[in-house]
């Protein structure tokens, strides 16, 4: 007898919708049950206070948030690694960015004080967090490297 894979609650990056996937099939391209949305795009996310909410504090993926703003020439700079990131990443990870000149709320409750700043995120907690640049290597190297617990 084997064991069942674990179900995971994974945030729809189009409603934003909880789904409940099997481990296991993450990697068979799941949909979104309630929009038919694909659950994982290869692309980060936008998100604003309530997406933070579903993705990061209710979903079960580790999610790396690259906070910044559109004035920020590094994060600018950084903006197409953290793309190519994404690609390599999914769907054990969610990638996402929050704008932190469009919801000052969320760079102040995790005070964020440079940008870029990247934070790692495991069921709503902040894992771990690293300010500056980095090329799509080192975010993917950085993000394997850190541990879930």
């Amino acid at each position: 007898m084997t064991a069942s894979s674990p179900v995971l609650q994974i945030a729809c990056p189009g409603c934003h919708a909880l789904n409940r996937v099997p481990a296991a099939r993450l990697a068979d391209g799941p949909v979104c049950g309630r929009c038919k949305a694909p659950l994982f795009t290869g692309h980060p996310l936008a998100l604003d206070e309530a997406g933070f909410a579903r993705h990061v504090e209710q979903g079960d993926l580790p999610v790396l948030v690259d906070f910044w703003a559109p004035w920020c020439g590094p994060c600018r700079m950084m903006a197409p690694h953290f793309e190519t990131a994404a690609a390599r990443l999914e769907p054990a990870y969610r990638l996402a960015k929050v704008d932190t000149d469009a919801v000052p709320a969320l760079g102040a409750r995790y005070a964020i004080r440079s940008i870029p700043t990247l934070a790692l995120f495991h069921h709503g907690r902040e894992i771990a967090r690293h300010s500056g640049a980095m090329g799509a290597a080192d975010i993917e190297r950085w993000a394997r490297s850190q541990r879930l617990g």
